[in-house]
């Protein structure tokens, strides 16, 4: 059974010779995605406080809390940036010093967005209880909207993605898609009051453009028309840009970097578009012809 076991894991030990493109072994920096999901959810307590805590939060203490947390943040977002900066050939020549060091100051240019964040966040919040009747209060939605968590996570990978900062964003916004089902790449550009009504199965893209006052139902595709030449569309404009107080219904795919859907725009659900929409239209499906049988009918 030894010599059985060890055939197996020289077998295993050739493979990762052989396609070492997939092991990191010996790596002195590699990133944790469990101490990033801690990051998102303590971040979260933050820009929610009270919503999120195990214990009723009390503003006589709010103070102390939110130094906490931002001191566990700082620790351990600074070592998880510092870790990817190190990697990937990104400092190849940096001394660890100064590796800390930009690490240090990207987490505190991040921190001081914070509250910016959380403006932008007020304002989904308002979007989503002024356009779902089914909503009976913010916090209902700030507890249990899949859209708003995802926007939420998308809103801070984003900051992270300006600030040059390779990886971690997308971490992120996978573990919100995980979560929830609704995929938007840390790049995208969106603007104030987004609301994401019901969610599953929305892909925003990461050249993606979206103005303010945007509503967006669930099987929307933001994407591109082909990304057949893989690497060399790096950088490359590839998705749509929404323009304002645009609505786009459930089902629908709208594709391409020069596609612009215009200002005050409604499209229906299921569509396909790869061409530009003007500002004001209202783009519909044709409703398919229907066809009846009685239920003993052979015919279809």
């Amino acid at each position: 059974m030894e010599d059985r076991t060890e055939l197996l894991v020289n077998k295993l030990l050739r493979s990762y010779d052989k396609y070492d493109n997939i092991c990191r072994i010996d790596a002195e920096s590699m990133l944790s995605k469990n101490t990033l999901i801690e990051i998102v959810e303590e971040i979260r307590k933050i820009l929610f406080p009270g919503f999120f805590d195990n214990s009723q939060g009390r503003s006589e203490y709010i103070k102390f809390l939110v130094g906490e947390r931002l001191e566990f943040i700082q620790y351990n977002l600074q070592k998880q940036i510092a870790k990817t900066l190190g990697s990937q050939d990104l400092c190849s020549n940096c001394r660890q010093s100064a590796i800390n060091a930009k690490a240090e100051d990207i987490v505190y240019r991040f921190l001081e967005r914070l509250d910016v964040i959380r403006e932008y966040l007020h304002t989904d919040i308002e979007a989503a209880y002024d356009g779902d009747p089914a909503a009976y209060s913010t916090d209902e939605i700030i507890f249990s909207y899949p859209g708003v968590f995802a926007i939420t996570v998308y809103r801070i990978a984003h900051e992270l993605w300006l600030l040059g900062v390779p990886m971690i964003p997308r971490i992120m916004t996978e573990y919100a898609h995980s979560v929830t089902g609704i995929d938007i790449h840390p790049g995208a550009e969106i603007g104030k009051y987004f609301f994401i009504d019901h969610g599953t199965g929305i892909v925003i893209g990461e050249t993606t453009v979206i103005g303010d006052n945007v509503k967006i139902y669930q099987g929307v595709t933001l994407g591109a028309l082909s990304t057949r030449k893989g690497q060399e569309l790096k950088g490359v404009k590839r998705h749509p840009t929404i323009g304002d107080n645009v609505t786009i219904y459930s089902g629908t795919t709208i594709l391409g970097g020069d596609t612009v859907i215009g200002n005050d725009a409604t499209i229906g659900g299921n569509a396909f578009i790869v061409s530009s929409v003007s500002e004001g239209m209202k783009v519909s499906v044709k409703n398919p012809e229907l066809q009846f049988t009685r239920g003993n009918s052979s015919e279809i």
